[in-house]
């Protein structure tokens, strides 16, 4: 058994035991071949998420601060991202985008499957936010299908102030594969890849239902001063 296998045989029942997963649509990954999940993003915790409900091994890319193991529970979360098959990038200027699209298209070329969290940052009040269009120039570079994927509870697990996380049904949705060809063969131009983006982020919205906003995330968390990791 690989050590995802191993990591998830013991991972996905003590989740679901404390957090009973919906899980619905799964029929939309495809059982083999390079494939891109771009999901909304609500808590920390969200990759645990789509890890347990996805019928594949899923490979993210992480924050390098969640991978320090300078306690015991730090080590013990460390240890179940990189089991679960997420990597590490670091996100100090000049440093994540490089990195982070190497090991993306390193997964792709592999036939693994890369999630995403296209808003780049957790959604500050629960809508949905504008997509970076680092996702449209990989699934446009490697020709590889994007399912769109909505959780739904995950923020209410660990909110602002709370300590003790609840345990409250948590959801997870895959949609069809987004049609991504009027924009074939043209990953090198921005508004392609804008539009690209655009379709995937709306793909998104109709599984989960939010309301969608033209702005980035990170840029309304920078003006209400939020920050610091939660749930």
């Amino acid at each position: 058994m690989s050590l995802y296998g191993a990591a998830k045989a013991v991972v996905a029942p003590a989740t679901r035991m404390m957090w009973p997963v919906k899980a619905e649509g799964a029929h939309h990954v495809p059982r083999r071949g390079g494939l891109i999940l771009a999901a909304n993003h609500l808590a920390l915790i969200d990759p645990l998420f789509i890890g347990v409900a996805c019928p594949r091994p899923v490979r993210f890319i992480a924050k390098q601060e969640l991978f320090d193991e300078g306690t015991l529970p730090r080590r013990t979360f460390a240890r179940v991202l990189r089991g679960l098959g997420q990597l590490s990038v670091d996100r100090r200027p000049g440093q994540s985008a490089q990195e982070a699209m190497d090991n993306s298209l390193e997964v792709l070329e592999r036939g693994e499957v890369f999630g995403i969290f296209p808003e780049g940052t957790r959604s500050p009040d629960g809508r949905l936010y504008k997509g970076q269009t680092g996702l449209a120039w990989l699934a446009l570079t490697t020709g590889v299908p994007v399912v769109p994927v909505a959780l739904a509870g995950t923020e209410r697990i660990l909110p602002q102030g709370r300590k003790v996380p609840s345990f409250n049904r948590v959801g997870v949705r895959f949609g069809e594969p987004v049609d991504l060809s009027p924009w074939k063969g043209r990953a090198d131009r921005a508004k392609p890849r804008r539009e690209a983006t655009d379709a995937i982020m709306e793909a998104i919205a109709k599984l989960s239902g939010q309301e969608r906003v033209a702005r980035y995330a990170a840029s309304v968390k920078a003006e209400l001063g939020q920050g610091g990791p939660r749930g």
